[in-house]
C-alpha cells in the first residue's frame, strides 16, 4: 500500500489558523461508511444524528504548555524545548532545536533559571533526555513559562491558551490536543447526555507522533510512536454494556478510538487498564468495537487520514476530502468536523 494512496491537494487558505469564537458552530460533513453518501450539517446537529443507547468515548487528557524558550548557559544561544514523555525525577524525553547545540551537558536556563534543565543524553531519532531542576511545583513553573505547543501549520499565535484544550480535559500529559473533541461545549454535552447517550471517558496522552509525516513509501513500513492510555474500569462497563444492548460506540477524535482498538479483545470486549499502544490502523483492519467517529480533517498521507480510510474506504474517505474542499470546509486541528457512521 503506497503511501502517495492517501494523498490529495489542498489549499494552504483552508487550513484554519484560529478557532471558531463558538466551539460548536463549526460545520459537520457527515459521511455513510458503507454507501459513500454525504449531507452537509452544523455540528450541533450531532444531537440529531445520535441515538438513545448510543455510547459517546471522549478522550480527557490535557494538553500541558510543552513549548518553552531558553537560553544555553555560557553563550546564551536560543534554544526551543517541546517537552514530549515525563520519564522519572523530573526527567523528560523532549525534541530540542537547534539540536546541534544541545549536546549532553549542556544546561540550558529558562524564565531567569526559574527552570534549568541538563542535557543527560540523546536517545531515539535524535530527541533528548534532560533533567530539570526547580525551585516549587513543577506544573506551576510550566504554566508560567510554557505555551502551547501548536501544529506547525498553525502560524497565528493563541490568544486563549483554553482553546486548544477540550472542555472536558482533565488529566495533563498530551503534547496535543485530541481536536475533534474541541467542537463540543458543556452544554451541548448535558445535552446528548439528556438524550439518552452514555458519556464515556478514556484517556490517551497524544505524543509528538500526530505531527509526524510518513516518510516510507509503503504505508506498512511505517512506525507509530507509542502513547500512554488508560481506561477505568467503570468506563469499560459503560462501553461494554452499550455493545451488548446493541447500542453503537461511537468515538470523539482518533485518539479515544485508538485508545479503544488497543484496549479491545478479540472477542469484541474491552478491557480495564492502562498501558503503552503503538496501534497503527491502516485500510484492512477489522474494528473491534467502534461503529462510528466524529473526527476533524487531516493531513494528506498522514496516518490520521489512513485510520478514517480504514473505518469507510479509501475511495469513500477521497471523495468526501474532495467535497469539502469544494465546499470550503476548514481543514485540521481549528477546523470543521466530520462524523463517519
Amino acid at each position: 500500500m503506497d503511501v502517495k494512496d492517501f494523498y490529495f491537494d489542498l489549499p494552504q487558505e483552508l487550513i484554519a489558523q484560529d478557532p471558531l469564537e463558538d466551539r460548536s458552530a463549526s460545520r459537520l460533513l457527515v459521511l455513510d461508511k458503507n454507501t459513500g453518501e454525504m449531507s452537509h450539517r452544523g455540528f450541533r446537529d450531532i444531537l440529531t444524528l445520535l441515538k438513545k443507547g448510543d455510547c459517546l468515548v471522549i478522550n480527557d487528557t490535557k494538553v500541558i504548555p510543552a513549548r518553552l524558550f531558553g537560553v544555553k548557559e555560557g553563550t546564551e544561544a536560543k534554544i526551543e524545548v517541546l517537552l514530549l514523555k515525563r520519564k522519572e525525577n523530573d526527567i523528560w524525553e523532549v525534541l530540542v532545536k537547534p539540536g546541534k547545540k544541545a549536546k549532553p551537558g549542556t544546561v540550558i536556563r529558562f524564565g531567569d533559571g526559574l527552570l534549568v534543565g541538563k542535557v543527560i543524553d540523546v536517545v531515539e531519532e535524535g530527541n533528548r533526555l534532560i533533567q530539570f531542576s526547580y525551585e516549587g511545583i513543577f506544573e506551576e513553573i510550566l504554566d508560567q513559562l510554557g505555551q502551547m505547543p501548536l501544529p506547525p501549520y498553525i502560524t497565528h499565535q493563541l490568544k486563549d491558551k483554553d482553546r486548544y484544550q477540550t472542555v472536558y480535559a482533565k488529566h495533563e500529559g498530551s503534547a496535543a490536543a485530541p481536536t475533534a473533541g474541541l467542537h463540543f461545549t458543556k452544554e451541548l454535552l448535558k445535552q446528548i447526555e439528556e438524550m439518552g447517550v452514555t458519556i464515556a471517558h478514556v484517556t490517551l496522552h497524544v505524543g509528538l507522533g500526530t505531527f509526524r509525516p510518513v516518510k516510507v513509501e509503503n504505508v506498512q513500513d511505517h512506525h507509530m510512536h507509542s502513547e500512554f492510555y488508560v481506561v477505568e474500569e467503570e468506563e469499560a462497563e459503560k462501553i461494554n454494556r452499550t455493545k451488548r444492548e446493541g447500542g453503537r460506540v461511537i468515538c470523539v477524535g482518533t485518539t479515544s478510538c485508538r485508545t479503544l482498538e488497543s484496549a479491545t479483545g478479540e472477542d469484541g470486549i474491552l478491557k480495564a487498564g492502562s498501558g503503552w499502544t503503538d496501534i497503527f490502523i491502516y485500510p484492512g483492519y477489522r474494528f473491534k468495537i467502534l461503529d462510528g467517529l466524529i473526527t476533524n480533517f487531516h493531513l494528506p498521507e498522514s496516518t490520521l487520514v489512513m485510520l478514517v480510510s480504514a473505518l469507510a474506504g479509501r475511495e469513500h474517505i477521497l471523495a468526501a476530502y474532495e467535497e469539502a474542499i469544494r465546499e470550503r470546509y476548514r481543514f485540521f486541528s481549528f477546523g470543521d468536523a466530520m462524523f463517519i457512521i
